[in-house]
Order: C-alpha cells, then sequence, then structure tokens
C-alpha cells in the first residue's frame, strides 16, 4: 500500500495510515465511497460499538460492505485472522486484497481511499446574484446567462425498443431533462420531467463504462458519459435536483 506505518498499535499508529479516516460516520463513508470512489475502493474508521473496535468499509459496484475490526492490546483481529502489529495488518491487504461477505461474495480491496482527496465539485455561475441585486430576476438571466443548477452536454443513450447507443445533446434546466438530436437542434426529441424521476444512480449493467440511469415509473433511461468525472458531475447535480423537488423548492 506504501504506507509508511509505526510498529505499534496506538491510534497514533493508525493516523499515519493514509486512508484511515478516524471521526467518518457510517452513512457519510457510504456517501463518500459511493460518490467519489470506484468498485473496490475502501477505507478504515471508527466504529461507533466501542473504543477498540474499527470498520473496513469497502465499495462493491453500487453498494457499501462494512467489516468488523477489533484491537485487543498489541494486536488487530479481522476475520479469523489476528495480526501483531499494524504493519503486519496493513500488509495483509497488499498483498491479499480479497475478503468475503457473509453472503459468500468475494469483494476486491482495489483503491485505499485517502484522508486527503481533492474535493470534486460543481461550481455555478454567479452573474444571477449579481444581476439579482441589480434589481433583475433570475428569469431575466436565462437567454444569457447560466442559471443556479444547470448543465448541458453530450451523453449517449440506449434506445428504448432497439437497445443500440446513439448520442444526444442534452440540456438541464429547472426541472426538465431534455435531449436533442444534436446541439445545434432547437426541438428536443424529448423532455424529461424530474418531478416524476423516483431515482438517480450509478449503472453497472451495460457493457460500457462511466453508465448512469434515471429510473422513472414507465422506463429506466440509461446514460453514458466520456469520463468518470462527466458521470459524477451529472449524477450530482441530478440528485440535486431531485433532493430539491421532495423539499418542495
Amino acid at each position: 500500500m506504501g504506507d509508511s506505518v509505526r510498529s505499534d498499535c496506538t491510534e497514533d499508529g493508525l493516523e499515519s495510515l493514509s486512508w484511515y479516516h478516524h471521526d467518518l460516520t457510517r452513512h457519510a463513508t457510504e456517501a463518500l465511497l459511493l460518490t467519489n470512489g470506484t468498485d473496490g475502493s475502501y477505507l478504515l474508521r471508527k466504529s461507533h460499538e466501542g473504543p477498540d473496535s474499527y470498520a473496513l468499509s469497502v465499495r462493491a459496484k453500487d453498494s457499501v460492505k462494512h467489516f468488523h475490526v477489533t484491537h485487543s492490546g498489541f494486536t488487530y483481529t479481522f476475520g479469523f485472522n489476528e495480526f501483531s502489529s499494524l504493519k503486519d495488518f496493513v500488509g495483509h491487504f497488499a498483498n491479499q486484497p480479497l475478503i468475503g461477505s457473509e453472503t459468500g461474495t468475494l469483494i476486491v480491496l482495489k483503491n485505499p481511499y485517502p484522508r486527503e482527496v481533492e474535493e470534486p465539485s460543481i461550481y455555478e455561475s454567479v452573474r444571477v446574484h449579481t444581476a439579482m441585486q441589480t434589481g433583475r430576476t433570475e428569469d431575466d438571466l436565462i437567454p444569457s446567462a447560466p442559471s443556479f443548477g444547470t448543465k448541458e452536454g453530450y451523453l449517449i443513450k440506449q434506445g428504448a425498443i432497439v437497445k443500440s447507443w446513439k448520442t444526444r445533446w442534452f440540456t438541464l434546466n429547472r426541472n426538465e431533462l431534455k435531449y436533442y438530436k444534436d446541439k445545434m437542434f432547437t426541438e428536443p426529441i424529448r423532455t424529461l420531467d424530474l418531478t416524476e424521476c423516483t431515482a438517480v444512480q450509478f449503472d453497472y449493467s451495460q457493457d460500457k463504462t462511466n453508465c448512469f440511469c434515471l429510473v422513472f415509473p414507465e422506463r429506466t433511461f440509461y446514460l453514458c458519459a466520456k469520463t468518470s468525472v462527466e458521470t459524477d458531475e451529472w449524477i450530482k447535480i441530478l440528485r440535486w435536483k431531485l433532493s430539491q423537488i421532495k423539499k418542495g423548492i
């Protein structure tokens, strides 16, 4: 793993481990790994079950699995394995990057998720704020400037009946996601009402990478971006839209 760790098993020794997250909660861990991690990303964190209890959290496709790790005296216990030092504990994951869940499924540990990581964020224009202070409204700016929560770009979309993939130009404005045959077209092929969307999630069922899907009662739309960064951006802003809709904003 390349971590320089102390030979002792104290909290100070753990703090030297780059993928140890001391105060991360279970829910925050799941959100972090599902949003920013990849299949096989993992981290170690404190467990709420006691001062000597820890949890190894691993992303396995579209879910996060949690495994108990206990510290007693100068040993770490993980499953049926007991390690006499933190260095041996870390070395175990470097040499045997597979763990089994209660369901018998083997989960691969690929990428330790570090405490210090560049924050992937979506930054919006502040021109709306400036114009509002001069007496204009957000509606006045729609033709000339991006409003808060808008996005556009090319995505590859799977057909409803013929399961072929075609590139389409997508625009997101307010609660409407529209897609066009191409960027220069003015009439959309279809407008999706996000108030009817029940979920936006990563998708691993397709023979493609960087895919996600929008779940509607009558149909699930499968989309793929060119890069994982674009996929994360689309999922983040669409999930934000759904959260605002649920709040009635």
